[in-house]
C-alpha cells in the first residue's frame, strides 16, 4: 500500500529506534476504520482531523475497511499504521485464538480504548426470558457466523453454564434477528453493537422487547476470565418500553498502533488525542463517550511504549 522509504528503515534498527520521531520518521499514516456506513469511519476522520491540525507536518488519512479483523492485519502487515478494533477481536488476534485460530498477529498494540459496545441481549415479551439462564432451550440470534458477537454470546453462555447446544442457534444480521423476534421466529438475539441500536429500536418501537441483564457474580466470573470486558449499565429509557437500567457487559472500540511506530510519535500523538477530547465529542457523538480514565480499561493487549507513557504521565496507570 506504501512504498518503504530509507527513514523508515532507519526507525527500525534499534541503535536509533528511540531518536527516531525526531530525525525524519514517517508523518504520513494509514488509520485503518470501518465501512463508510458504520461508526468506526466517521470517528476516524474525526480523529484524523485532530492529529492533523495539532500536530506539524502530521497526514492521518482514515480509510474505508471492512473492520476490526481487517484493521489488525493491515497493521500486522505494516500495511496501516492504526486501526479502530474492537477489544475483544483484538484479543483474539494478538493470542492466535477463537476467529484467529492459529493465525496469531504480531506488531499489534493498544493506544487505547475509546468507547463501549455493549453486548445488548434482547428478548420477546411472549417468551418468558428475563434471564440468561432462561434462554436454554429457546430460538437465539447469536449473530452472522464467526463473528465477534458469536464468541460474545458464547462467552456470556459459558459464564451461566450454557452452550450453543443448549439453544436453538440462529446466525442472523442484527436487522433479521430483530425482524425474526418481531415475526416470532426468534425468542432473543445478541446484539453487540453501541446504544442505541437501530435494528433494536424498531423492534422496541413496532413490537415491544426485553433486554436481558447480565451481571452478579456471573458478570464478575466473565470479566475475570475475559480481561477485554468491563461492566456497563443500558440507561433506562433508551429502547422504547424498557424503563430500567439493565447491567450488561461491553467490550470497547479501541485504537490499535502498529507496535513498531516509535514511542516519540505516539505518545504525541495520544497526548494530542486526549487533550482535544472536546473537539472529538464536537465532531461525533461517541467523541463524548471518550475519557482519559475509561481508555485505559478492557485492556488485555499492551500498551504502545508511547501511549503507555502518556497515561503514566497523568497517573491514569501505573508502570
Amino acid at each position: 500500500m506504501k512504498k518503504m522509504n530509507f527513514a523508515m528503515l532507519l526507525c527500525a534498527l534499534p541503535a536509533v529506534f528511540a531518536g527516531c520521531s525526531k530525525a525524519g520518521a514517517k508523518k504520513n499514516f494509514i488509520l485503518a476504520t470501518g465501512g463508510t456506513s458504520g461508526t468506526y469511519y466517521p470517528f476516524g476522520g474525526a480523529i484524523a482531523n485532530i492529529w492533523n491540525t495539532k500536530i506539524e507536518g502530521m497526514n492521518v488519512t482514515a480509510q474505508a475497511t471492512g473492520a476490526s479483523a481487517e484493521n489488525l492485519r493491515l497493521i500486522s502487515q505494516g500495511e496501516a499504521e492504526f486501526g479502530i478494533v474492537q477489544n475483544d477481536v483484538m484479543d483474539y488476534a494478538y493470542n492466535g485464538s477463537d476467529m484467529f485460530e492459529g493465525q496469531k498477529l504480531p506488531n499489534i498494540m493498544t493506544l487505547g480504548t475509546m468507547y463501549p459496545e455493549v453486548v445488548q441481549i434482547a428478548a420477546s415479551k411472549s417468551s418468558g426470558i428475563r434471564t440468561v439462564a432462561d434462554l436454554k432451550g429457546k430460538r437465539v440470534s447469536i449473530g452472522d457466523a464467526g463473528s465477534g458477537v458469536e464468541f460474545n454470546a458464547k462467552q456470556i453462555l459459558e459464564g451461566y453454564g450454557l452452550t450453543f447446544d443448549d439453544i436453538k442457534k440462529n446466525n442472523l444480521s442484527f436487522k433479521e434477528s430483530a425482524e425474526g423476534i418481531q415475526n416470532g421466529t426468534l425468542d432473543a438475539c445478541f446484539v453487540t453493537a453501541g446504544v442505541p441500536n437501530s435494528a433494536l429500536q424498531e423492534l422496541a418501537f413496532t413490537s415491544g422487547l426485553v433486554l436481558i441483564p447480565v451481571d452478579g457474580a456471573e458478570a464478575d466470573s466473565i470479566c475475570g476470565k475475559y480481561g477485554f470486558y468491563t461492566k456497563t449499565v443500558i440507561p433506562g429509557g433508551t429502547y422504547k418500553g424498557t424503563d430500567e437500567d439493565v447491567e450488561a457487559l461491553a467490550i470497547r472500540a479501541t485504537i490499535a498502533v502498529n507496535a513498531k511506530l516509535d514511542e516519540n510519535t505516539v505518545y504525541e500523538m495520544t497526548k494530542v488525542l486526549f487533550e482535544n477530547l472536546g473537539e472529538l465529542g464536537n465532531a461525533h457523538a461517541k467523541g463524548k463517550e471518550v475519557s482519559a480514565e475509561t481508555a485505559v480499561t478492557g485492556i488485555s493487549v499492551p500498551f504502545h511504549p508511547g501511549a503507555l507513557r502518556y497515561f503514566a504521565e497523568i497517573g491514569a496507570v501505573t508502570q
